[in-house]
């Protein structure tokens, strides 16, 4: 079971991130900032929940171990990734969609969503680092698995970022390395990592917070992840059409061989 109140000091702790990071955005006029905090959402969840409860059994060493881990890669990554810049096109869509007034607006629309989204969706890291059960095999499965997802996430970014980098690349589809099997691996990576987070949760007696991976899987595949960055990409390079029909959205697969053409 949950503890309440470290429950309600953890979601203020998560919703004073959020307030500092939108008026970060104001200063930089930059929305798409709150990617930058998404990771350490979490994160600060997590450890103003342990710190209330004064957790310091294995489990929670463990969680909050791999949390800060994968919170604060993630973070310099995507600071790393945007740094100088302009806003996110995603955001761009979403401010213009909302003006005017979307300086406010964008308080409880992006900042806001988003630390609640954290809040419910970091559930079952606290379940985990509240209980004081003996470790099981259970969490060594758990541990497995996010070691996988996390393997896979950092390496999906990695393979991106080299061929972003490379003048060459310009217009066309990496579908090498990782991107050969699947057109999302970063994005199976973390919905995977999510999976042994739960799975540590679930050894501490919370099967029940198995929504959360299934929202934060949700999330990846049809709101905020593959749907979304899939929805114009044909414009800009022409080839995805045919890497599409030959590549797994998501889950890892070997590529279907083309047909020829007439």
């Amino acid at each position: 079971m949950l503890d309440l109140h470290a429950a309600r000091l953890a979601l203020l702790a998560i919703l004073a991130l959020a307030l500092l990071a939108w008026a970060a955005s104001l200063v930089r006029r930059d929305a798409s900032i709150v990617d930058r905090f998404w990771s350490l959402f979490f994160l600060c969840g997590a450890v103003s929940y342990a710190v209330a409860l004064d957790a310091t059994a294995p489990r929670a060493r463990i969680v909050l171990a791999l949390l800060a881990a994968w919170a604060l890669r993630l973070a310099l990554y995507i600071t790393w990734r945007n740094w100088g810049g302009p806003e996110d096109r995603r955001y761009q869509a979403i401010r213009r969609r909302n003006e005017p007034g979307f300086v406010w607006k964008s308080l409880y629309l992006v900042f806001g969503l988003q630390a609640l989204l954290a809040a419910v969706i970091g559930l079952p890291l606290a379940a985990a680092i509240g209980a004081g059960s003996p470790l099981n095999a259970l969490d060594v499965a758990g541990i497995a698995l996010w070691l996988a997802g996390f393997a896979f996430e950092v390496a999906g970014d990695a393979q991106l970022a080299r061929f972003k980098a490379n003048p060459d690349s310009r217009g066309r589809v990496l579908d090498t390395g990782l991107w050969r099997y699947s057109r999302h691996p970063n994005y199976f990576g973390e919905a995977t990592l999510w999976w042994g987070f739960y799975l540590l949760a679930a050894a501490a007696g919370a099967a029940w917070t198995v929504f959360a991976p299934l929202l934060m899987t949700f999330l990846l595949l049809k709101v905020s992840g593959v749907a979304l960055l899939e929805h114009d990409i044909h414009a800009r390079r022409p080839g995805y059409r045919g890497y599409i029909a030959r590549t797994s959205a998501f889950l890892p697969w070997p590529p279907k061989r083309e047909l020829p053409r007439p």
